[in-house]
Order: C-alpha cells, then structure tokens, then sequence
C-alpha cells in the first residue's frame, strides 16, 4: 500500500463478483466456490474440493475513475515434488473490454502433491498484494479475471477513486461445465482459456464449471445448474469418465440422460448444447484409467498414458468413441421432443489433424495456442450463422 494515497476500500461482495457461484467467508476475507456449500458436502472428494475452488473465469467486476487499484489476494499455490516449480497464477486486469495488464501474487499458501504417493501437504503463508497503476483517469469498465488454476481468497479491494459494481450490458449469461480443459488446464491466463476466448468473441457472460477431473455427471453439478440464472447452457462429457475409468456403458447412457433432465427441470427451453470429447490420441478407442508414465514422471517430465486394453470395450468399458456415438445417439433421440437440444463432436473444435499440428504435450490437456484454437473454432461454430446459440 502507498503512503500518501486516499484509498477506498470497498468489501468485497457477490454484486462485485462474476462467475463465482457462492462466496465463503474466511478468516482473511472470502474464498469464491463454483459449487455451493450443500453441493460440496455431498463429495469429499480432493480433485473436485481444489478443482471446484480455483475460480476459472471469476472475476470482480466494476466501474470507477480510480486511477490505482490494489487487490489483497492469499492464493493456494501447488506443488509436485520432482517437477518444475509451476509458475504463480496470473490476475489479467481488462478495461473497457481490453487487455490493460497482468500480474502474479507471490506468497500464500503451498499445497504439495505427491502424485507418486498420492499424498498432499498443506503449509500456510503470507497475503500478497496485486497493483495496477496508471490507468486512465476517467469512468471504466474494470475487470480484475482471477488465476483459473490456482484457488484464491479475496482480502481486501482498495482503490483511489469510488467503486461500484459494473453494468453487465444486457449481455446473455453462458453457462458451460466441462472437464479440465474447460477449467482451463495449461492456458497461458485466465482470459485465454477456451471458454472465456469463446464469450469474449461471442458477447455473453461466463459462468464456467469446469472442473478439472471432476466432470463425472455428478447428479449434484446437475441440480447446480438447473439452478443457476443462465441464457445458453452447454456441457462437454467425456474425458474425465474415461480417466476415472468411473462407469461402463450400461451406467453412462441413463447418466446423461438424468443430468440433462435436471438440468431441464429449471431450464425447459434454454439451448443446451452438449458437447463430446476432443480427440485425445491415447484414449480414442483404448479405455482407461489414465496413469502418469512414471518413466517420464522420474525424468521430471509429466505425460500420461492409458492403463485399459482396447478388447476391454466388450465388457461396456468406454472409450472417447464410444462415448462420442452415444452422446449422438441420445441427442438425436431427445431432439423430437426437445428442440432446444444440440450436439456438437468435439473433434471440430480440436481433431486429428490438430494433434498432429499441436501435439497435447502431456497427451490429455491443450496448450495455449491450442485453447486459442479450440476458443475461436467454438465461437465461430456456435455463437456464429445458424450456431445453436445465435438468435433466431
């Protein structure tokens, strides 16, 4: 904090906040969920518990003549013994809809996982400050975008200049749900995951439950967004179930279809777009589970591999194929009765060819340019020309 400075400290409220499902109070301030409290204590599971808290398109949100802003933040930081140390989450700073800035808090909390014991420690740090300056002296849209992959409490919000929160523009909500490569996986920032560069191109708000390993048809995600205030709703099933190796085919085809009929339930006309997997070379037609390739993982290089046999597919084990035909056959089976429904294969937004162009470096999760591709390629399929989310 400068001395000399008038600051303004504004609380940090759900009216300043998009994106975030509920704020939890905390010690130091709040901590943003994407599920809800009642939603939480259904799972104890870990993944979804850190996957769930780190706010993947949530972003505080308001308008104001200050010229500085200071954000108080205690992030969760990861790390994994024997791997590179994995940069600190980036904060992008947008004004009047534009890129004005990126920064890091350093400090804060450090979550160690061992992923060769499958064990996790937790050490507590220190609050950090993040400072943007020199912005322009006149009324602004302002936009502070969270890191998407690291869980962040918010301290304290101070400003030189009045605050109060944004006009959301009349803009369409999007609300989406996904695996980790909707949370975000390797992109390079917070705004330059594939989601948030497809609603940014698209002109809608987004709420983004993509929950890294944790995109499981959990009927608790489904009642969420039944409950969730949303305009355009689309979900994107797959990889996770094929990781997990969670469920046979039996279990998978009345999954689907119980999540979008609770999904229905609170929006029986919204356009609901579901959304198969993209291709992922080691998955395509030899199930799970999805192991660390230990040699890699010794040399301090992380990939993965599939742990099934092909000639498991007899039993009912899933593949991405098989998952692909199914979520087809259940879309065109419901379409007579819910025109609203629409499907779109995942490998339009990143195929084959793609993957021979910009390989998966750890074989599952997209790098930058490829959330790039794959967010301009949704935009253009489906908030464009007769795209099931233009306006008819």
């Amino acid at each position: 904090m400068n001395a000399g400075t008038d600051w303004i400290t504004t609380p940090i409220t759900e009216s300043l906040l998009r994106g975030a499902i509920e704020l939890e109070p905390t010690t130091h301030g709040v901590l943003p969920h994407r599920l809800p409290a009642w939603a939480r204590a259904q799972c104890t599971d870990g993944q979804l518990a850190m996957a769930e808290s780190q706010p993947s398109g949530v972003r505080l949100a308001f308008r104001t003549r200050a010229t500085t802003v200071e954000l108080d933040t205690l992030p969760t930081k990861r790390v994994y013994p024997g791997m590179p140390p994995r940069p600190d989450g980036r904060y992008d700073l947008i004004v009047d809809g534009r890129l004005a800035g990126q920064a890091s808090v350093t400090g804060g909390n450090v979550l160690t996982i061992d992923m060769t014991k499958g064990t996790f420690t937790t050490e507590a740090g220190p609050v950090g400050t993040l400072r943007f300056g020199g912005l322009p002296d006149h009324a602004k849209d302002v936009e502070i975008w969270l890191p998407h992959n690291e869980t962040t409490e918010l301290v304290a919000l101070r400003t030189d200049a009045p605050v109060e929160p944004a006009d959301d523009r009349g803009r369409k909500v999007w609300l989406h749900h996904g695996s980790s490569i909707s949370h975000g996986s390797d992109a390079a920032s917070p705004t330059t995951t594939w989601p948030a560069l497809a609603a940014s191109l698209g002109g809608v708000e987004l709420v983004n439950l993509g929950f890294g390993g944790s995109a499981l048809l959990d009927p608790f995600t489904a009642r969420t967004m039944r409950d969730t205030p949303a305009d355009l709703i689309s979900v994107k099933i797959g990889i996770n179930l094929v990781n997990n190796d969670l469920m046979r085919l039996r279990a998978f085809t009345p999954a689907v279809h119980g999540f979008l009929d609770t999904i229905r339930e609170g929006h029986p006309t919204t356009p609901l777009l579901v959304v198969s997997p993209v291709y992922c070379a080691i998955h395509e037609d030899t199930p799970g589970p999805t192991m660390p390739d230990l040699d890699e993982l010794s040399s301090g290089r992380l990939r993965f591999r599939a742990a099934g046999v092909p000639a498991e597919r007899a039993q009912g084990k899933l593949t991405l194929n098989v998952i692909r035909d199914e979520l087809a056959r259940i879309v065109a089976q419901r379409a007579d009765d819910d025109p609203n429904l629409h499907h779109l294969d995942g490998r339009e937004l990143y195929g084959a060819a793609d993957y021979a162009e910009l390989p998966l470096p750890d074989e599952v999760h997209p790098d930058a340019a490829t959330h790039r591709r794959m967010g301009e390629r949704f935009a253009g399929l489906v908030f464009s020309g007769d795209g099931p989310f233009t306006s008819r």
